[in-house]
């Protein structure tokens, strides 16, 4: 770990290791986005991203395509970006995804931050993660309820 630390300046997260590419660019490192096509300054929270951009491909076999990355929703009348969405063949949002740098406690402020933003998507699914604590619920719009779960469910392409 103390080789890896020193080659991306990032502590190991609960998620696999994923192969990224990174770069120095006026002393500052980037990492590619596979998702964007480009060099994003690698901060906390983007290193949890780009885990999480992986994990939803590699584990849960979500298609690239169906993913989008950091676009701006409205929310009570002002501009907020969501973080990751992904969607279901049918263009309905089947997994909205909030993710915190690792120093981030994940607590009722962030579930709320999701929940709020949801009210604009309407998802299947919600993952908040700080990169070492995971959190995943189904919605109930019926009951007006969050069902926690142990797993995010993989992509299935019926739905």
């Amino acid at each position: 770990m103390g080789k890896f630390r020193h080659i991306c300046g990032m502590e190991q997260l609960n998620f696999k290791r994923y192969p990224f590419t990174f770069k120095i660019k006026e002393n500052k490192r980037y990492i590619f986005d596979i998702i964007r096509k480009k060099e994003i300054l690698l901060t906390p929270e983007e290193w949890v991203r780009q885990h999480c951009l992986h994990f939803l491909m590699e584990e849960k076999k979500y298609p690239i395509g169906l993913i989008n990355v950091e676009k701006k929703i409205e929310i009570f009348g002002k501009q907020k970006r969501y973080d990751i969405v992904v969607y279901n063949k049918t263009g309905t949002v089947a997994v909205l995804v909030e993710c915190k740098a690792p120093k981030i406690e994940i607590n009722q402020g962030v579930f709320d931050q999701i929940a709020r933003y949801n009210l604009s998507v309407d998802s299947t699914y919600l993952m908040v993660t700080n990169g070492l604590k995971h959190v995943y619920c189904q919605m109930d719009y019926q009951a007006q309820a969050y069902n926690f779960l142990q797993d995010l469910p993989s992509y299935t392409a019926d739905k």
